[in-house]
């Protein structure tokens, strides 16, 4: 493939969304639009990405500038006066640029780059000045037409702008093109000649056919990949379609879903083969789950590993990296900077937070793990708070491997337990505690004479 640079169309205010949110920073499976759109252009490796932006402009900004993608240009559509005046706000980046240029809109985020890569060969292998992505629709309402004489590309006509019979049509036009270098030529010979007085660039295909250029359709099979994002609805079913793709990938290679309907699987989450996921599991954004893992109840599970062989029940997982056979919850709450190493158990209304929990432990009921570093075989009783902030800074407890450590006890950070310690059932530990000790650190019980009236 040849080389070309790509614009993506990003400046319109999308007033069906009803937002005070730019329509392309909605998400879509936890991604904004717009990044979908620059993911799939980026796979195929572009000179230059020009992103168009006007409403809110500077919301989509700050986003580009966090996401750090190569080559990306922005320029400023001031007023929105359509497709055509949009691309034109590009000319002082490309036009010097000698490649293809595919055109495409920042809310079209289900494009596939496989699709994109066909449309820009093809492009090149007819060697036409535009090569314009097409789709065939059950309901073509809202598109473009596809309008074609003698079986080759005539022209595209506006849904405000169709007559009766053009209405009928149902190739409609995907709003993605692949042109060369004759693109800025014929936006200078559009003209606002339409029911909104807009700049179209669909217009360039009737002007580059009248200069004598060729201009080709390419037809995706997959009217979903092409559909645009123009309200609630509509980003909803978005959500639908890649829900229904990644259930259907992760059935065909082994994974257990009781019931499809009612769960939701981030588009980019791995789980491996014999693993069952129960009604009511979410799953997140960048979320590993190893093989014969069990996912039961409401449990919500983002930004983490989990190896295989476990089992999590009705829990809240983010951030944490957990190992084989282990078991969480039910109601666990496991935060960012959690470690379970394998065999461990977090159970019943337990926390971990920054904590590595080493192998075969455990932390079965009620209890507070945070910025801690706890060894091997270690048993922690119900109640066991660590104590790790002083209202300024937060501090360490380092429990030894062996240890077991008694119901409600408290570890008032920063402190060491060594290996093999107990600690009594209600203690209040302040100061390190050498290995091989018990340590009990409460109050003496004491009985008074009970005083009758």
């Amino acid at each position: 493939m040849k080389n070309f640079s790509a614009i993506i169309l990003a400046a319109g205010a999308g007033t069906r969304m009803k937002s005070s949110l730019p329509k392309v920073m909605h998400a879509l499976s936890g991604k904004p639009l717009i990044k979908w759109v620059i993911d799939a252009v980026s796979s195929l490796k572009p000179d230059n990405i020009v992103v168009v932006l006007g409403h809110e402009a500077d919301k989509v900004e700050e986003y580009l500038a966090k996401i750090n993608v190569k080559n990306l240009k922005i320029v400023y559509q001031k007023e929105q006066l359509g497709s055509a005046h949009a691309v034109m706000q590009v000319r002082k980046v490309l036009k010097s640029y000698g490649g293809n240029i595919l055109v495409l809109s920042g809310d079209v985020p289900l494009i596939e780059k496989n699709t994109l890569a066909f449309l820009i060969k093809d492009n090149q292998k007819v060697n036409s000045s535009v090569a314009v992505l097409a789709a065939e629709v059950s309901d073509p309402f809202g598109y473009g037409r596809i309008v074609k004489k003698d079986g080759f590309l005539e022209k595209i006509v506006e849904e405000k702008d169709a007559n009766i019979l053009e209405k009928r049509i149902n190739l409609i036009n995907s709003g993605i093109y692949c042109f060369d270098k004759n693109l800025w030529k014929a936006l200078s010979k559009v003209k606002p000649n339409n029911v909104k007085k807009e700049y179209y660039i669909t217009d360039t295909i009737a002007i580059l056919k009248g200069m004598g250029k060729t201009a080709s359709l390419t037809v995706t099979k997959n009217e979903n990949e092409v559909k645009g994002i123009n309200n609630r609805l509509e980003l909803s079913q978005a959500e639908t379609l890649l829900e229904y793709k990644k259930i259907k990938e992760l059935f065909e290679n082994g994974v257990s879903i009781i019931d499809a309907n009612n769960v939701y699987i981030s588009y980019d989450a791995k789980i491996g083969q014999d693993s069952v996921i129960y009604p009511g599991v979410f799953i997140g954004e960048s979320v590993i789950i190893g093989k014969n893992c069990v996912l039961k109840g409401s449990s919500y599970i983002t930004n983490s590993n989990i190896g295989s062989d476990s089992v999590i029940s009705y829990s809240y997982i983010n951030g944490a990296i957990i190992g084989k056979n282990v078991k969480v919850g039910p109601f666990s709450h496991i935060r960012p900077g959690s470690v379970l190493k394998d065999n461990v158990k977090v159970g019943n209304f337990s926390e971990t937070k920054k904590a590595i929990i080493s192998k075969n432990s455990k932390v079965n009921h009620l209890s507070y793990i945070g910025d801690a570093e706890i060894g091997e075989d270690v048993n922690i009783g119900a109640g066991t708070i660590t104590c790790n902030y002083d209202g300024l800074n937060k501090h360490k407890t380092i429990i030894g491997s062996r240890s077991f450590v008694g119901s409600n006890v408290n570890f008032v950070a920063p402190v060491k337990v060594g290996e093999n310690v107990v600690i009594a059932a209600g203690s209040t530990v302040t100061r390190d505690v050498p290995s091989g000790k018990l340590a009990i650190a409460r109050a003496r019980q004491e009985l008074k004479r009970r005083i009758i009236k």
